[in-house]
């Protein structure tokens, strides 16, 4: 039996012309609702399934006690113990060194460098995400990929006085009572440190020119080993490359991914092949930076990303470094697949071809 309200639709159909379109008031099956709910069911399961990954992840690192340790001793993270356990095996680093960084962030490395090589060295971080650097510690952001960026690094690191720091002694001219109580040996000694700088910059510019081939009283001079090397731009004492590819920034700034960087800096894709390829890209480039920076003696420190392509990488080390080691630190985790190539004492003769082609 029709309704009142389904037959006056009907008449006014009829009558106007008007196509009859019922209208229906009851609720759908539930059974037309289920693909809805499986979406639903999804995006709960998925928002739950983050949150346990995240649980875990802080479960992990409040539990590790190589990050309650770099909390404590106010280092910025736990990668700074796998570098000082490999600096006590090999001994890398001496007071007033010169030390390169690739892949500085957060800064971890740069403040064992720094601190290795007190008083007087230098460190230059690199790194493509814009990052606070240590205390004392000079820093350029960039793709270490971009041969501008490494030929800024190289102009860089050639002088010698940039990075360091500098003791000025500072005397008042207005204040007589902090004249007087400046003792007449410090300021000899103040004096004696200008004459000695003036003395030495002198002696530097002979040795540099005679460095050229200058002839001393008809005989050319024999370069040192260090003349050598300082005409070949081979400068640098340590490099270290800690270089990982970041994740690409696919959110807006909201999530801070520029002022906290952690949200895109050492993430694998958990894709091995994928990230051990891109591992020996930078492994590559660092090993170029070495061959034309790197004074002879100097060491390597670079991390890679176990694969197929690593033993071409060990054999070009073994190449340009006297003994090549291969270290898996303790505070590196086990399930992680990254490890340390360590080359110790560079060599002086290999040529371009034999370490790069």
């Amino acid at each position: 039996m029709l309704t009142r309200r389904v037959f006056q639709q009907l008449t006014d159909s009829f009558l106007l012309n008007r196509p009859y379109k019922p209208q229906c008031l009851c609720a759908l099956p539930s059974r037309l609702r289920l693909p809805q709910q499986r979406q639903d069911n999804r995006v709960l399961q998925s928002r739950n399934a983050s949150s346990s990954s995240s649980t875990r992840w802080k479960s992990r690192q409040s539990n590790d006690r190589f990050s309650k340790e770099a909390k404590v001793q106010g280092l910025k993270s736990r990668a700074a113990f796998k570098l000082l356990e490999i600096n006590d095996k090999y001994h890398l680093f001496s007071s007033s060194q010169t030390v390169v960084d690739l892949g500085y962030a957060p800064g971890s490395w740069s403040q064992v460098a720094i601190a290795k090589t007190a008083p007087n060295g230098r460190v230059i971080g690199i790194d493509i995400l814009p990052v606070q650097p240590p205390k004392g510690v000079s820093t350029i952001q960039g793709n270490f990929l971009s041969p501008a960026v490494q030929e800024e690094v190289r102009a860089y690191v050639q002088d010698p006085a940039r990075g360091r720091l500098k003791k000025r002694s500072i005397v008042s001219q207005t204040d007589d009572e902090a004249n007087e109580e400046l003792e007449e040996d410090e300021l000899e000694e103040a004096e004696r440190s200008y004459l000695e700088s003036e003395r030495h910059a002198h002696l530097d510019t002979s040795t540099e020119r005679t460095a050229f081939g200058e002839k001393e009283g008809g005989e050319v001079k024999k370069l040192t080993l260090k003349q050598r090397d300082a005409g070949k731009g081979r400068v640098v004492d340590v490099v270290l490359s800690d270089m990982s590819a970041p994740w690409e920034q696919t959110t807006a700034l909201w999530v801070k991914s520029v002022s906290n960087p952690y949200y895109r800096m050492m993430n694998t894709s958990g894709i091995s092949f994928k990230d051990h390829a891109g591992s020996m890209d930078l492994c590559m480039a660092a090993l170029t930076f070495c061959y034309d920076t790197l004074r002879t003696g100097g060491h390597f420190v670079c991390k890679y990303y176990q694969g197929n392509e690593e033993k071409d990488l060990e054999l070009r080390l073994k190449r340009l470094f006297e003994k090549v080691h291969r270290e898996k630190p303790e505070s590196s985790r086990n399930e992680s697949k990254e490890a340390y190539f360590v080359g110790i004492r560079r060599k002086e003769t290999p040529t371009r071809q034999e370490i790069l082609e």
